[in-house]
């Protein structure tokens, strides 16, 4: 068994653009923080496609079970006025 695999394991986040929102590229192994964003960079950025790149390690992303979703979500369908349909969007603004 080689030495990187009891690395911990890191999620890595990527944004194309300033001001775009992150989006998850994928996964890797990584003894650090620092080596974990240089790996990142260098595995999924191979073509200048980001500007900001987020790693942050497996165990300690935190979700909601998807069995539980109808029960979780339920609040947010009596609040209509968290839906975008309320607002117009001008013209002018970009990446929304």
């Amino acid at each position: 068994m080689s030495e990187n695999a009891n690395w911990p394991l890191w999620e890595v986040f990527i944004s194309s653009k300033a001001g775009m929102s992150h989006k998850h590229a994928g996964s890797l192994r990584a003894a650090d923080a620092k080596m974990a964003i240089e790996n990142a960079r260098d595995v999924y950025t191979r073509r200048s496609e980001g500007t900001s790149i987020w790693v942050v390690k497996t165990n300690e992303v935190f979700a909601s079970d998807p069995n539980d979703a109808d029960a979780f979500f339920d609040p947010a369908n009596t609040k209509a006025y968290r839906h975008p349909t309320f607002y117009v969007i001008p013209d002018g603004v970009k990446n929304m």
